[in-house]
């Protein structure tokens, strides 16, 4: 079976829980996919998960899944897994920072931010009295969008210690700023 099948007949045999057109549609089309992911991500092992997981769910929805063009469906299929693993993948980190920095930009008013001059400045400030390897790692991951990793390998120091010198960034603008903030 298999190889002198078309994708439309592959197809109808897969509504008919046939697992060898299952079969023959993976060996066709995984390594496809595989590529698209990896071109994406970068990670073989992440590409491979997101891979399995079409395949996966084209075997348990294939009763409930209307396909015209099998390539067509699988492609859009790892697009729209790779584009919601790409948003999953904010870390916490990146959502504490901005949601730190959006609460410094909801605290402080237009007056307020005249009379601080400018807001980054106060940020400045915050960062300067913090040792040097804390801010410039804060630098890197927040300004430069570097990841943790990439961070690590410049600075030849672990991941664990480039978290850390985030959250003590974090941690000091949080309260370096708050002071600022107003009463009302």
């Amino acid at each position: 079976m298999g190889k002198f099948l078309t994708d439309e007949q592959l197809v109808i045999r897969l509504h008919e829980s046939n697992k060898q057109a299952f079969e023959e549609i993976y060996d066709r089309y995984w390594y496809k996919l595989f590529c698209i992911c990896y071109h994406q991500l970068g990670s073989k092992e992440d590409s491979e998960e997101l891979v399995h997981d079409i395949f996966e769910s084209l075997w348990y929805k294939r009763n409930e899944t209307a396909i015209r063009n099998l390539s067509t469906y699988l492609v859009i299929s790892i697009k729209y897994r790779i584009a919601n693993f790409i948003k999953s993948q904010i870390t916490w980190r990146k959502y504490r920072e901005y949601m730190i920095l959006n609460k410094i930009h909801e605290t402080y008013s237009t007056e307020e931010i005249v009379r601080f001059s400018d807001l980054s400045k106060a940020v400045d400030e915050v960062m300067s009295r913090l040792p040097e390897k804390t801010s410039r790692v804060f630098q890197l991951s927040r300004f430069e969008n570097q990841s943790v990793k990439d961070i690590a390998e410049e600075l030849h120091i672990s991941e664990k210690a480039v978290e850390y010198h985030i959250t003590k960034s974090l941690k000091a603008l949080k309260e370096g700023l708050w002071m600022y903030q107003s009463n009302n």
